[in-house]
């Protein structure tokens, strides 16, 4: 992203705050430092440390961390207070390694003073990262639990989540000397998985495929009504597999086709809607899944193949219903035809085709179960080779700078992940989880006894509860927080551990585009200098069938099945239900059917989405009863129309 406005658009709404600009000099430091950091990345997957995977956190925190303070803050060159924060990271970092690895390990439970001083002082750091990061939200939140960690003894005994007390040196302890803390699961996947996404995503984009993507996407619609939008969206699903980021995919997708958008005449704010939706909507589907989604695989201890395989159908129906809409709005606007100045199809695919390569390759290598780690090492391998194509003169170079870029675009994660530790060992050792879910189920209870519907409201609750919080914080500590907090209360009353965790993982990437905040449709808005609000909404718009068809995973047994587990024939039945749901969502939302919806067929389509979406035979009858009545409603008044002109 060349282009020093569309960087400033990313920096100001974007969900991570932005990096310093450094001179020269000491973008060469972070430079040599990101390239060594992923050689030792790389190293430890074909040469893991003998002494295990924590072993290897700690290392890879304690040199990590200290970037984050030279890398991240204000002006041109690290003040002096900033070289002392990374060399206090450093060797509170490396604190574990000092005076024996084992050693440490061995006092778990019993920490000396130096011990806690050195948890402290990292705990502090940690925080101060995740503030440089990502703003000011997430450490208040870890500082709101290590407080309820101290003070539950505090609480009315009569509250469910009131318990006896941790004493500073054990909270502690929980996150410097336990598998739950620091260097848990959150950093695990930060440090084995998404810092090599995050390698193959800019050596990707350093071959040209973000170029050709955009390129192949112009070249497939070329001249029609439609094109344009089509375009946008196909280019935001492939765009999506460079870049981790729902709000730079969006600002990257609309420098090159808000213009285009434009001339077809789509208003500013529509134009930003689908931006948004096109943006975020790389981060719901396989292969390149948001980074929540390796958490998901972890908690669940499945393979990520199997956790991108449950993505397939949400994801087509995502598009489906961005591609309804699109085609209601080409219509309803009057939308006509853009002459785009791009080559032949084929010709695109023949120069470009061995872009898509290394993304099959990630696929093909998980289905021959080699481990995501290689199977990623494997694909960038292949990305890299084919940048020979195109930069032979200075291809060490280029990948040396996609491996440095790769691993700095990871620090906000790794903060993030790291901090989150917080927030697990306060849940795991203060039991909050199981009394945060009994109490939602039991608000949930106060309403009605009926089992269905008290499931219905809890998940409804539920919804709730991770769009907000996702408002606050990152998508990959909003997903870990509510896994922990939220999820028990669906396991609780029956839903699969899968389910919930796909159901907390949309509504924390929908967070992006959830208004009031909606980053993504923020950016949009300041890209085609639309009313933020309305883009906002007109977001919300493309983007309904995901905020619904979550609902579906969780309310009946049924919902497996639009995650593809269980028979083919009980997928195919509830995808085709839940197409017609999506349908009709586009009808009320669209405004458009057959020609101009009215206001009598579009309310009719709401409980035809509802009672379709529930996916139980006979309220997908009765939906499909609602959605033949609106077709029935709309042909005899558009007759009637006819028949008056």
């Amino acid at each position: 992203m060349a282009n020093p406005d569309l960087a400033r658009i990313v920096a100001e709404h974007d969900e991570e705050m932005p990096s310093r600009s450094l001179s020269p000099r000491w973008e060469r430091a972070l430079w040599i430092a990101g390239l060594l950091i992923a050689l030792l990345v790389l190293k430890q997957v074909f040469f893991p440390f003998a002494k295990g995977s924590q072993y290897y956190l700690i290392i890879f925190l304690a040199v990590t961390l200290p970037l984050v303070f030279l890398a991240y803050g204000r002006g041109h060159t690290p003040p002096w207070w900033d070289w002392i924060l990374a060399g206090l990271a450093f060797v509170v970092g490396a604190y574990p390694l000092f005076g024996g690895y084992d050693e440490f390990l061995n006092r778990q439970g019993q920490l000396s003073t130096l011990d806690v001083i050195a948890g402290s002082v990292l705990l502090v750091l940690i925080l101060e990262a995740c503030r440089r990061t990502t703003g000011w939200v997430l450490p208040v939140v870890c500082l709101a639990f290590i407080a309820y960690a101290y003070y539950g003894g505090f609480l009315p005994a009569s509250w469910s989540i009131s318990h006896s007390g941790i004493d500073f040196p054990q909270i502690i302890n929980g996150f410097f000397n336990d598998s739950s803390g620091f260097y848990g699961i959150p950093l695990d996947v930060a440090a084995t998985y998404i810092v090599l996404f995050t390698i193959y995503g800019a050596v990707l984009n350093a071959s040209g495929a973000g170029k050709f993507f955009v390129d192949v996407s112009f070249a497939a619609f070329r001249k029609s009504r439609t094109a344009p939008g089509r375009t946008a969206a196909t280019a935001g699903f492939l765009l999506g597999t460079v870049s981790g980021s729902g709000t730079a995919t969006t600002v990257s997708l609309g420098a090159v086709t808000w213009p285009m958008l434009q001339k077809a005449g789509y208003p500013k704010e529509n134009a930003g809607g689908l931006l948004a939706a096109s943006g975020i909507g790389a981060i719901l589907s396989p292969p390149t899944l948001g980074a929540a989604a390796f958490i998901i695989a972890e908690y669940l201890q499945v393979s990520y193949l199997e956790v991108l395989i449950w993505a397939i159908i949400p994801t087509l129906l995502y598009y489906l219903g961005i591609a309804l809409a699109v085609e209601a709005d080409a219509r309803r606007f009057g939308a006509h035809p853009v002459d785009v100045d791009a080559p032949r199809f084929w010709d695109v695919l023949k120069l470009g085709w061995y872009h898509f390569l290394s993304l099959f390759i990630i696929i093909v290598f998980l289905a021959l179960d080699i481990p995501v780690y290689k199977a990623v090492v494997y694909a960038t391998g292949v990305a890299a080779l084919f940048a020979l194509i195109n930069h032979r003169r200075d291809w060490f170079r280029l990948i040396a700078d996609a491996l440095s870029v790769g691993v700095r675009s990871a620090f906000p994660v790794i903060a993030v992940c790291a901090a989150a530790g917080v927030v697990t060992s306060t849940i795991t050792k203060t039991g909050l989880g199981q009394a945060f879910a009994g109490s939602l189920v039991d608000l949930a209870s106060a309403l009605t006894s009926e089992p269905v519907v008290v499931l219905m409201l809890t998940a409804v609750l539920a919804a709730v509860a991770v769009s907000v919080l996702g408002l606050a914080v990152p998508v990959t500590a909003s997903f870990i927080i509510s896994w922990v907090v939220i999820g028990p209360a669906l396991i609780t009353l029956g839903v699969e551990p899968a389910e919930t965790a796909m159901f907390i993982f949309y509504y924390a990437v929908l967070s992006e585009v959830t208004p009031p905040t909606a980053l993504a449709a923020v950016a949009a808005a300041a890209l085609t200098g639309g009313d933020v609000m309305k883009t906002m909404w007109q977001t919300w718009k493309y983007t309904l069938p995901a905020f619904l068809v979550p609902l579906a995973f969780v309310l009946t047994d049924a919902g497996a099945a639009l995650l593809l587990r269980g028979p083919l024939l009980d997928s195919v039945w509830a995808f085709g239900a839940s197409a017609l749901g999506v349908a009709a969502l586009a009808v009320l939302t669209g405004g458009w059917l057959f020609g101009p919806a009215r206001w009598p067929e579009r309310l009719l389509c709401v409980p035809a989405a509802l009672f379709l979406l529930y996916l139980q035979p006979l309220t997908i009858a009765i939906g499909a009863g609602f959605l033949v009545v609106a077709v029935a409603v709309h042909l005899v008044s558009r007759g009637r129309v006819r028949d008056a002109a």
